[in-house]
């Protein structure tokens, strides 16, 4: 039987093979399947917490392990579950969000139990019957591992997902180790706090659209803030990102979700994403979603035009499905103006309000693929209405005060990089 240190050389040449690989094959225009999307990060400096396996592998010998694992879970090129299955670590037990641990499932659509056929290991849905483990679901591990891709938004649901984790192992007195990863988006703290009488699915804390930490951070913010049932305490260990800080710019190695499949949508996300809860598409059917907003009742307002089309792991049943929407291309927007301004773009939302022909409709209509209304999106009643009556971006940012600098004067507390 192997020991650890050679299981680990073994993976570094692995990793530095599957390395080599991806390069000789990106060179000739092909990108393998899990970096299609979001190519490698050119800061090579970065090493993300499951990357550095010296850290924490000897903890993990003799326990009985889960991981709450998507495709972004990834150990050089290996995805981690089976990088950690090969140098010997128990995994009971796998839990997916979202998409699901392959990442095959579209936005929204509830996904089933199953066994992973590659390494045979039982996969629990959070995003089916339960949307956190169970104590029987938990009664057989020693230490759970949370090694997902955030990018940095509140309705983003991975963090909903890493709250529901942390309660189960508190409620059940498990260790919970988090393996942090960069917040591509890191260094934008904007939005709204949520009022959480619009608690919900895409929103369960009171932070702003833009948080601005990453996972690990976020999860010592959730005990410190006392935000688990009972003001709980979930133990975590979190394994540091190496050379990262909130301004170094980073771009992820894999898509974080079917929808944010290039570094642009990803950078643009918080603040297109509010367009969910409008009439107007953000490219949901296409190819290049999150970097485009039209609508079909904008033709001979706007020249640009494109078409949502249903798309198998991505969009299945698109707003406007079928129909040329005429709006924005934002595909070659220059990101260094929100990295500048240090703020979500509030002109977009202003400018297509204004445009649209049927105000009544914009932020009133039912589309059961959507992820929800304005206002839980928003975090507020007050921006829809502030849209709708005219406010310039000066009052409806000052609106957003003291809330939001009492969240940064906050968040100070938890930062674990500069």
């Amino acid at each position: 039987m192997k020991t650890i240190s050679s299981l680990l050389a073994s993976l570094v040449i692995i990793f530095f093979f599957s390395s080599a690989c991806s390069q000789g094959l990106q060179n000739k225009g092909t990108v393998p399947r899990a970096e299609k999307a979001v190519v490698a990060s050119e800061t090579n400096s970065i090493t993300t917490g499951a990357d550095q396996i010296e850290e924490y592998l000897p903890y993990l010998k003799g326990k009985r392990v889960g991981m709450v694992v998507n495709p972004t879970s990834i150990i050089g090129n290996t995805p981690s579950v089976d990088s950690l299955k090969s140098l010997g670590v128990d995994i009971v037990r796998i839990f997916g969000p979202e998409h699901g641990f392959r990442g095959d499932a579209s936005a929204g659509v509830k996904v089933d139990d199953s066994i992973d056929p590659k390494t045979g290991i039982e996969v629990v849905s959070l995003y089916g019957k339960n949307n956190k483990p169970t104590k029987e679901q938990l009664q057989d591990i020693d230490l759970m591992i949370f090694d997902i891709q955030d990018v940095g938004a509140r309705f983003y649901t991975y963090t909903i997902t890493m709250h529901r984790v942390m309660e189960a192992c508190a409620d059940n007195g498990v260790e919970l180790m988090i393996l942090d990863r960069p917040n591509p988006n890191g260094y934008l703290v904007d939005g709204p706090i949520l009022d959480m009488s619009l608690k919900s699915g895409i929103g369960i804390h009171p932070v702003p659209v833009a948080h601005g930490m990453t996972v690990g951070e976020y999860a010592h913010m959730i005990n410190g803030e006392g935000w688990l049932a009972n003001k709980a305490q979930c133990k975590i260990r979190v394994v540091k990102i190496k050379n990262y800080t909130h301004d170094t710019p980073y771009v992820l190695p894999v898509a974080p979700s079917p929808n944010l499949n290039t570094p642009q949508s990803i950078l643009l996300y918080p603040t297109l994403c509010l367009f969910e809860g409008t009439i107007i598409s953000q490219g949901r059917g296409t190819h290049f979603p999150f970097t485009v907003l039209g609508n079909p009742d904008l033709k001979g307002k706007y020249a640009f035009s494109f078409t949502p089309v249903g798309i198998k792991g991505m969009s299945e049943t698109p707003l406007h499905q079928n129909q040329a929407c005429y709006g924005m291309d934002l595909r070659e927007y220059d990101i260094a103006n929100l990295r500048k301004s240090r703020q979500l773009n509030l002109k977009w939302l202003m400018e297509m309000y204004q445009a649209y022909p049927a105000k009544e409709k914009f932020f009133d209509f039912k589309q059961s693929n959507q992820m929800g209304n304005f206002n839980k999106l928003a975090g507020t009643t007050l921006l829809k209405e502030q849209i709708i009556a005219g406010k310039t971006e000066d009052e409806i940012r000052q609106s957003w005060e003291p809330a939001l600098n009492q969240y940064k004067q906050t968040r100070k507390k938890y930062l674990l990089y500069p």
